[in-house]
């Protein structure tokens, strides 16, 4: 065994450019792991990293019938982690293009637009209707807007309670709204397949984490058997939120940069005006509904 450490190279000297070196190789491996960690891709990395281990040890020990038969796989692996982790490459070099200089988007800037996708996810939770909103951002979302009904109008929570109302076309599948227009309804997402997430999940959640997952998007969903709202951003879920928290992440999503929160409070307090307003299933309309 001495013998075997006297054949080993002298490590050179560590100074501050191999410790810099050091640092950000461990900073890529790091977040080569985080792409992969709660995703099927992780046992795969795992198997791969064993046939890699088992060649250079059948290289050491000299163990050629080993060295033969692996010799014949080790080659083709780089290609195999270009199929198997395409999703998880596409990922991150989305990210990686999406930062953006001072940590400024271009999606979504207008508050009361935001109010008026609120007062519709509002009156939407409370009768229990469900509902899926994509907010784009930096990443185009063409290719998912192309497989919807184009509908190119703006903004407006009549049209939102309308597209989302059950029995009509356009209730399944998601709304996506660019700027300050809905560009299409009834659109196709992709499902994530984390298996991480809970399995209590339907379609319409799993729809809004797995377009996140590919996208910088926001979704906003609304469920329909217990009328909560949900916000989906980065690929993880945040469920049973208020209007106001809603908005909050809303605008920290997309940079909006206002003075004390106003347009946060502004869009929170229409919401909750409506709330007070607007008829409850099956009930009727307040007395100062009627009044001139």
């Amino acid at each position: 065994m001495a013998h075997f450490f006297q054949q080993l190279p002298a490590l050179p000297e560590l100074g501050a450019t191999g410790a810099i070196d050091i640092i950000v190789v461990a900073f890529v491996v790091y977040q080569c792991l985080m792409v992969v960690r709660g995703t099927r891709a992780a046992p795969i990395l795992l198997g791969i990293v064993v046939i890699v281990c088992l060649y250079l040890v059948a290289v050491w020990a000299g163990l050629e019938a080993l060295h033969s038969v692996l010799s014949l796989i080790v080659p083709y692996i780089g290609l195999g982690v270009l199929v198997l982790f395409q999703s998880e490459i596409r990922r991150t070099l989305a990210r990686l293009g999406r930062r953006r200089l001072f940590g400024l988007a271009e999606g979504f800037h207008a508050p009361e637009m935001a109010s008026e996708i609120l007062m519709a996810v509002e009156q939407l939770a409370q009768q229990k209707i469900g509902a899926l909103i994509v907010l784009e951002r930096d990443i185009g979302l063409r290719t998912f807007i192309e497989s919807g009904v184009r509908l190119e109008a703006y903004i407006s929570r009549d049209l939102l309670l309308s597209i989302f109302q059950p029995g009509l076309p356009l209730h399944d599948g998601a709304a996506i709204v660019q700027g300050d227009r809905i560009a299409a309804a009834a659109c196709f997402l992709p499902l994530t397949t984390n298996p991480a997430l809970s399995r209590m999940l339907g379609t319409r959640h799993r729809a809004a984490i797995g377009i996140t997952e590919e996208t910088d998007c926001l979704s906003l969903v609304v469920s329909e058997e217990t009328g909560r709202i949900s916000v989906a951003a980065f690929g993880e879920l945040t469920q049973g939120l208020s209007v106001a928290e809603v908005m909050e992440r809303l605008h920290r999503h997309f940079g909006v940069d206002r003075p004390a929160q106003q347009g946060d409070e502004s869009a929170a307090d229409a919401a909750l005006a409506f709330r007070h307003e607007a008829p409850q299933p099956g009930g009727t309309a307040p007395e100062s509904a009627g009044r001139p």
